[in-house]
């Protein structure tokens, strides 16, 4: 697997469209703090779809080798691990455990049904 270097993606340009009909007006310091704070969010949406997309690549991996060894697709007992320790990192980052739990439950979803799709199309090819 390539490893990605987020920082060539992550930058956005100073252009950052902004409703200049805003009523009452709004100062000019304010304009640039929201520019940048803008800025700031559009950098890391761009860093959490790389990281998002390595993650696959390796949960991927996973798939193909668990269908390799007839392993199931699912394994329930990490899956509760995870969610416990990530709702212990949510709690310490001052992240709202709820939401990181149903993040991870919208990730672990996806990566099952990524790993049913390998596995019938390993047991279709005859292979085990």
């Amino acid at each position: 697997m390539l490893p990605i270097n987020i920082q060539e993606h992550v930058h956005v340009s100073d252009s950052t469209a902004i409703d200049t009909t805003v009523s009452p007006p709004v100062q000019d310091g304010a304009r640039e703090t929201l520019l940048a704070l803008r800025r700031s969010i559009d950098n890391i949406d761009a860093a959490l779809i790389y990281m998002l997309a390595e993650r696959f690549r390796h949960t991927q991996a996973v798939g193909e080798l668990k269908a390799r060894h007839a392993m199931p697709a699912a394994d329930t007992e990490r899956e509760a691990r995870q969610v416990r320790r990530l709702r212990d990192l949510a709690a310490a980052a001052q992240l709202d455990p709820d939401f990181a739990e149903k993040f991870l439950a919208f990730i672990i979803k996806e990566v099952i049904r990524h790993h049913e799709a390998i596995a019938r199309k390993t047991a279709g090819n005859g292979a085990s």
